[in-house]
């Protein structure tokens, strides 16, 4: 199958892809990046803290690290990952531009993935891929629609978070139907960051199977979703605070450093560390 994937620039972007696309050897594939979630200028403080761990320092000082060396470990930066894509990864930071959507449909996709992806799909770039376009949520759907749902699982003191792979049939947001959910138990003792890094691997492991089914069965089964559930938007400051005073934390720098560590060769692991603004 030509498939493409639509993945945000950042660590958790980058860690899905380290596990899928070395899986992905018989098929075709293109990767397109956002390089933001959310219009610039218009983050938080607590947000511009999270987009830097996220974001920032692995852009800028971890992939900078790992490309200028010829061997590195299984994981790669997205430039390393050009040799198992049809052409080198590119920025597109909106797919629904005139110019954009035909580089899309000249790929002749049979499949979309989005991943984390910084811009909402409009009906005509839906519309490209035969097989549709599929969503990997970082939330349990119908009950975590919306952003950051962890965030909001940990406040509401919930046992369970997870991913959900649904598709995109239109423009509104999470409402699609559920093709797969992988529930993963909460730990309360980590950090909002580390828990949603945690969500990736059982994640990819539903794209996995549903790109196998659609490569064999050319459909995959789906539920539609109850959505009289909430839609949870950014934390407000009075939200951000009550996350705080619960002994939650946004990121543990620690288990952070412990993280970013595995992209580097042994040699180099205990040279890195990381520090916070």
């Amino acid at each position: 199958m030509n498939i493409i994937f639509l993945v945000n620039r950042d660590i958790a972007g980058n860690f899905a892809l380290n596990h899928l696309l070395p899986q992905l050897s018989e098929h075709k594939v293109s990767l397109f990046l956002s390089e933001r979630v959310g219009k610039p200028g218009s983050m938080s403080e607590h947000r511009q803290s999270l987009a830097f761990f996220e974001q920032t320092l692995f852009n800028q000082l971890v992939t900078p690290l790992l490309n200028q060396r010829e061997s590195y470990s299984n994981f790669k930066t997205f430039e390393q990952m050009a040799p198992l894509l049809v052409q080198p990864p590119k920025v597109m930071n909106d797919i629904n531009s005139s110019e954009n959507l035909r580089e899309i449909e000249s790929l002749k996709p049979d499949l979309i993935i989005s991943i984390r992806y910084g811009c909402i799909l409009k009906q005509p770039a839906i519309d490209v891929p035969r097989f549709g376009v599929l969503n990997l949520h970082s939330g349990l759907l119908p009950e975590y629609r919306g952003v950051m749902a962890t965030f909001w699982a940990m406040m509401n003191d919930e046992p369970t978070i997870g991913t959900t792979l649904h598709y995109i049939d239109n423009a509104k947001i999470d409402q699609g139907p559920v093709v797969s959910r992988a529930p993963v138990s909460m730990n309360p003792s980590d950090s909002y960051l580390m828990n949603v890094l945690n969500l990736y691997k059982p994640g990819c492991d539903l794209i996995l199977k549903s790109i196998d089914q659609l490569s064999h069965h050319g459909s995959l089964d789906t539920l539609p979703q109850n959505l009289s559930g909430a839609y949870y938007t950014f934390p407000t400051e009075e939200q951000w605070a009550m996350f705080s005073d619960k002994g939650l934390r946004l990121v543990e720098e620690d288990k952070l450093t412990d993280f970013i560590k595995e992209y580097y060769l042994d040699d180099l692991k205990e040279d890195f560390k990381v520090s916070s603004r």
